[in-house]
């Protein structure tokens, strides 16, 4: 079994146009819903550079990604995002901690 992967992808509002890459970002996470793989997202705003964010999304194995990525759905259910877009990035996680609930 592959390790997780974390796909980071980077947009910038339009104009100060804060909505477009948080409705765009809820369009494909809603078209996304059951991809096989795909473990969850999240939209990520910048506190220092405003209009600035950041979609990670966090997939079963590179495997999983790719297989996503490379079918016939992909372009079309990420359109929505694109124009926003300025870069984009796979990372394999290498490590992790996590901490643990406390008991009750």
């Amino acid at each position: 079994m592959s390790a997780r992967v974390r796909v980071l992808v980077h947009a910038t509002a339009p104009g100060g146009d804060l909505q477009a890459v948080t409705h765009a970002y809820h369009l494909i996470s809603r078209t996304l819903a059951g991809t096989p793989g795909l473990l969850g997202n999240e939209l990520l705003r910048s506190a220092h550079r405003p209009g600035e964010y950041a979609v990670l999304s966090e997939w079963a194995s590179v495997e999983a990604f790719r297989a996503w990525e490379g079918g016939p759905g992909h372009r079309a259910a990420t359109a929505p995002l694109r124009p926003f877009q300025s870069g984009f990035a796979v990372y394999v996680v290498e490590a992790a901690y996590a901490d643990e609930e406390s008991p009750a």
